[in-house]
This record gives C-alpha cells, sequence and structure tokens, in this order.
C-alpha cells in the first residue's frame, strides 16, 4: 500500500475497567502527498483515536501504519517525538496557546523543541506574515480575537515547514465568517505549498473545503468519497477590522 500514509488493518482497544472498548476496527487507507482529506464522524466514531495514531500521539492495538515509508510501530518515544516535530503539525479547537507570551515567542516553541537556533526568530515572523500576523507580533493571546489565536497556533504548526498538517475540529470555537477564513488558510497551504493537510470534524460545512471526505462509523469506515466541487475560499487572510485600528 503506498502513500504517505498507509495504514492496514489497524486496531485500537481501550479497556475500560472491565469494558473493551472497540475505538478503530480494522481500518485500511491510505492518504497521498499533497491531499487535503476531512476525516468525519460523531462522537465516539472513532475520527480522534485515528487523528491521533496518524500524529504519532498514540500507537495502535493492532495492524500497520507507515508514515512516508517507515514503520511507525518500530519506532521508540524519543523517535515518535522527533516524527511530530518534524513532520507533523498540530492545529486544536482551543488553540493551545502559551497565555503569558507573545505571538512570536509561541510560533518559535516548536524550534526550541528541535534544538534548532539557525534563524529561528525569522522563521517565526515568515510563518506569522504568511497567516496573515505580521503586524501582531508582541501581543499575547488575551489580546487576539479567537480568529487570530488560530491563525497564530497554524503559524506554529508551520514553522518547522511539516509534511503535514492535522487540524482537530479548527473552526469549533470560532464563528461562521472567521471559520470560512482559517479554512481559507488551509486550502492555500494545501494548494500553494503542497502540505498534506488533514481536518478532523463533524461538521459537513467544514468537510466540504477538503477535496476528499472519509467518514467513520463506529470504528470503522463507512464511506471514502472525493469532493466534486469543494467550497473555495480564494481570499488572503485577513485581520478581524475592529482589531486592526486597535
Amino acid at each position: 500500500m503506498a502513500g504517505l500514509i498507509a495504514v492496514t488493518d489497524l486496531t485500537k482497544t481501550y479497556q475500560m475497567g472491565d469494558v473493551q472498548v472497540n475505538a478503530l476496527q480494522g481500518v485500511n487507507l491510505t492518504i497521498d502527498e499533497g491531499e487535503m482529506v476531512a476525516i468525519m464522524g460523531p462522537s465516539g466514531s472513532g475520527k480522534s483515536t485515528l487523528m491521533n495514531i496518524i500524529g504519532c500521539l498514540d500507537q495502535p492495538s493492532g495492524g500497520s501504519y507507515t508514515l512516508d515509508n517507515v514503520d511507525v510501530g518500530s519506532l521508540n518515544d524519543n523517535q515518535l517525538a522527533a516524527i511530530r516535530n518534524q513532520k507533523i503539525g498540530f492545529v486544536f479547537q482551543q488553540y493551545m496557546l502559551l497565555q503569558r507570551t507573545s505571538a512570536l515567542r509561541n510560533v518559535e516553541l516548536p524550534m526550541l523543541y528541535s534544538g534548532s537556533a539557525s534563524g529561528r526568530r525569522e522563521r517565526a515572523r515568515g510563518a506569522l506574515a504568511a497567516v496573515g500576523m505580521g503586524d501582531r507580533l508582541d501581543h499575547k493571546p488575551n489580546e487576539l480575537s479567537g480568529g487570530q489565536q488560530q491563525r497564530v497556533a497554524i503559524a506554529r504548526a508551520l514553522v518547522n515547514e511539516p509534511r503535514i498538517i492535522m487540524a482537530d475540529e479548527p473552526t469549533g470555537a470560532l464563528d461562521s465568517r472567521t471559520g470560512a477564513e482559517i479554512m481559507g488558510i488551509f486550502q492555500r497551504l494545501n494548494r500553494e505549498q503542497g502540505i498534506t493537510v488533514i481536518l478532523v470534524t463533524h461538521d459537513s460545512e467544514v468537510a466540504r473545503h477538503a477535496n476528499r471526505v472519509i467518514a467513520l462509523r463506529d470504528g470503522a469506515i463507512a464511506s471514502d468519497e472525493r469532493v466534486m466541487n469543494p467550497t473555495v475560499i480564494g481570499a488572503p487572510p485577513v485581520l478581524e477590522p475592529e482589531l486592526v485600528a486597535a
């Protein structure tokens, strides 16, 4: 099975007291480099479990997972951490920013963890500029709107130049207009930089921004379909007007 990401007969079982919960049940899936994919499903469908495994945050109970031709199951904790830092950028619903730290310093964090010192400040500035936050470098999260905080989180995910961005409900805490702007950023990163984008969502409107939608139900793939006419957001990133003037 080829592809940047390939999972074969993937299972994940959790022991909840005396009860076994089969979160994933024999999932087979390939994602090619440069795809923009949405993984959908209701609560309990297994979509977050699958994301955690693909993101090297968790290990499967059975089956195999190959990332960029590397058998992830054979890696130790340090090697998994290196893959997360170098190849995967994460974006979460609640932003996960350090509240007492500037936007610039938040974006520098992945480089600090990887030990990268060369051009760190310039790379962080460039990542923030790429998401329309070049004039908010010194602002702390509590001085930014939700949409601006999510832009900072995307810049942080970008700064180590990952092959893959994984976004878990990235618009869940945003209004529809701001959410559309955030989806436009993911589309441009996919289209212009060739970054593989994997969205995890329960929202069918968000999923329609992707080129492919994989639906999970009860730990198995219920459908895997190409989106013939995805919603395309073409406008460049813009800051919220009331904060531009602040």
